[in-house]
């Protein structure tokens, strides 16, 4: 959520970094109804206090006898006028608040305004593996290897799910404890939250109300719940209406779950196999800091993320993303995409993001100075670290030889892999 006093006070600053997302939003008519809604506020107060006023004047007049009969008469006018005023702020108050809640993050100052076709290209680490001729793609290696059981993972759930086994189930496996080994060391605490999540987690996070479609929901009424798209979600939610000390931040946490997303890819080549789908597994890296310290957080984050894949053999690239490229509740992101030479193209594995004090005002997740003073929100930033759905189609075909194995990286081969997975007739 935006800072309102930033909305009053720079109302074009707001309005210029909206259109940066390609957002235009009416900031005079907010401007105008946020007067109206303080008013309606004031007035409402000074009913209440006029009201008060009356009443111990009524008692008192009552302690010596006298029934205040005319003042009654106000107290009861009073009320009545209370009442329409209560209900006319809360119109207001709903309205004030639903356009606030609508309101995307606003970008960093260094972030390009535009979508995709701006997205900035910042560094390219590594080479485009030479691969003999023709290029298996993932989907044919994954099933020639015994890896990953698509048909019976449709008959199982339907399009968009997929079945790891054998060999591919323990790689998957090795690749996710070989990325929770990492943070633990690196000081991070392990978290396996819940996979179902309240609509207040959903909100704090910044994915409702606008998106509350995308998600998988369960139950009814007050038992209504969703499924989290991601480990962010429950994660930004572990201090929600905490105040924290500042002496213990930062707090860096890692947790394990798989990602349940609405949004599936279709038959396209571009999106065939694991590279999208219903439900991935993820390790998700979450830090609460203080303001003055989030843009060296966030660059922290990226190189964890960097150094696994670089852990891994592969060729890759680091994009910042533009304005409108970027999530609504974030300000700023780095993405980590790995090549795929099959189609000649870079998927995303990481995203490396930044959301200030959106998600901490949504949640009140605020931090006491260790000096004293008043409470600030907090900053939260969060990393994919990393998601595997996509690895493990680079690991296929950046690893591949032409007699269709495919090498094991080497810093999951003590963790029970072969150096080499061959290629197997059948999926019994």
């Amino acid at each position: 959520m935006l800072d309102v006093t930033l909305i009053r006070q720079h109302p074009d600053r707001v309005r210029d970094g909206l259109r940066k997302r390609g957002v235009d939003v009416d900031v005079p008519g907010f401007l105008a109804l946020d007067a109206e809604f303080r008013a309606a506020r004031t007035a409402v107060e000074e009913l209440r206090a006029e009201r008060r006023r009356i009443s111990a004047a009524v008692g008192a007049r009552r302690r010596d006898g006298d029934p205040g009969e005319e003042l009654q008469a106000q107290a009861q006018e009073l009320t009545g006028r209370l009442a329409e005023a209560d209900a006319a702020l809360r119109r207001l108050a709903q309205r004030h608040q639903e356009f606030l809640d609508g309101l995307p993050n606003l970008p960093a100052d260094d972030v390009l305004a535009g979508g995709k076709e701006h997205n900035q290209v910042v560094r390219t680490v590594g080479a485009p593996p030479e691969l003999a001729q023709p290029v298996r793609d993932h989907v044919t290696l994954s099933e020639e290897l015994g890896l990953v059981d698509h048909r019976r993972g449709v008959r199982l759930a339907g399009n968009g799910y997929w079945v790891y086994r054998g060999e591919g189930a323990a790689l998957e496996w090795a690749l996710l404890n070989h990325f929770l080994d990492a943070h633990r060391r690196a000081g991070y605490e392990f978290v396996l939250p819940p996979h179902l999540l309240t609509e207040e987690a959903g909100y704090t996070a910044g994915q409702f109300p606008k998106f509350a479609d995308e998600v998988f929901r369960t139950g009814e009424g007050g038992g209504r719940r969703f499924l989290l798209p991601t480990a962010e979600t429950a994660l930004v939610n572990l201090h929600r209406g905490e105040t924290l000390d500042e002496r213990d931040l930062p707090l860096k946490y890692v947790a394990y779950t798989p990602c349940y997303r609405v949004e599936s890819g279709s038959h396209r080549t571009a999106e065939r196999g694991t590279l999208r789908g219903h439900q991935f597994n993820k390790v998700e890296l979450f830090q609460f800091a203080r303001p003055e310290d989030s843009e060296a957080a966030q660059l922290e984050l990226l190189a964890r993320a960097e150094e696994l894949v670089a852990g891994l053999g592969l060729h890759y690239r680091v994009t910042k993303l533009a304005a409108k490229d970027t999530s609504p509740a974030q300000a700023k992101t780095y993405d980590v995409e790995v090549w795929l030479p099959s189609l000649g193209a870079y998927a995303e594995v990481s995203s490396v993001s930044n959301a200030r004090e959106y998600q901490a005002r949504r949640g009140g997740i605020r931090y006491r100075p260790a000096g004293g003073g008043r409470t600030a929100y907090v900053h939260t930033l969060n990393a994919s670290g990393l998601a595997t759905s996509r690895l493990l189609p680079a690991i296929l075909e950046q690893h591949q030889w032409p007699d269709g194995t495919v090498a094991v990286p080497e810093v999951l081969r003590h963790r029970g892999l072969p150096d080499v997975l061959r290629p197997r007739v059948t999926q019994g």
